[in-house]
């Protein structure tokens, strides 16, 4: 029997399952995905055995991921619910499906954990959030959940009413960082840096703010300061985007987010 199966291997599974490795061996591992090119390709890459559906991977391990998109979470249960037990530990990782929602379906006496990690996982730098009721678990569970989220970047355990605004800070906000890197090489490659160039630049210099945000322990603003030079460009700068709404556009994006987290959570209840 494995310890570990995932359900699902879009971008966050694999990058779990990816990310695991580094933690456990791969025999310890199994999944499985209803692409069967895919299924091939990542066995291939990891040597990772697959099985070939979710009550067959629910079966064969402890701790079941559930790496799947909440539209498909219905039928996914469906195919578990009558397998998994007391001693399973379920990893869901889909927002607006809370720990009741799959009490609900699966059994209030199962042990849920919810978890929001985000794309940087891929490359070993993800942030999750993730809650759980810490009574239900023993030590050991504790370990192993600590273990598979560490594989692929950092986890933090927060209270499951923040899971929404985890999203926000975390779970979506790559894509906003994206967008910026995009924008800032775009004007760069306007004033003539060639395209490959002005990325290096713009995603070295997002790493290294970033870092400079998490070690030096100064707020973000302190830090700003000590790049704007009185009377200098970079002042200049920050009141063209002040000017245009940059803070305000990430604050109007994050009501977006939270908001429909919210409406997918209203709409699973309901369901």
């Amino acid at each position: 029997m494995a310890q570990i199966g995932f359900i699902g291997m879009g971008n966050m599974g694999y990058a779990m399952l990816r990310g695991s490795l580094k933690n456990f061996d791969k025999a310890d591992i199994i999944f499985t995905d209803v692409n069967e090119q895919r299924v091939k390709k990542i066995y291939d890459e990891t040597g990772v055995r697959f099985v070939e559906s979710n009550a067959e991977c629910a079966n064969g391990c402890k701790y079941l991921v559930l790496a799947v998109k909440p539209q498909y979470y219905s039928d996914v249960l469906k195919n578990i619910e009558n397998i998994v037990t007391r001693e399973h530990v379920i990893i869901s990782i889909a927002p607006g499906i809370t720990i009741d929602n799959l009490k609900e379906r699966l059994g209030f006496d199962k042990k849920i954990v919810r978890a929001m990690p985000n794309t940087p996982a891929l490359v070993g730098e993800g942030m999750s959030g993730i809650c759980f009721d810490q009574k239900a678990f023993t030590l050991d569970e504790l370990s192993v959940i600590e273990k598979i989220f560490s594989g692929f970047g950092k986890v933090h355990a927060v209270e499951e009413r923040l899971m929404d605004a985890v999203v926000c800070a975390s779970g979506s906000s790559p894509a906003y960082v994206y967008m910026f890197i995009e924008a800032l090489a775009d004007s760069a490659v306007k004033y003539g840096i060639p395209r490959n160039l002005a990325y290096q630049f713009v995603a070295q210099t997002v790493i290294g703010s970033a870092k400079m945000v998490l070690k030096s322990g100064k707020h973000p603003a302190e830090l700003k300061d000590m790049v704007c030079s009185p009377a200098g460009t970079t002042i200049a700068a920050v009141e063209a985007l002040e000017e245009y709404g940059f803070r305000n556009a990430i604050m109007k994006a994050t009501d977006a987010c939270y908001d429909k987290c919210v409406n997918m959570k209203k709409k699973t209840e309901e369901n």
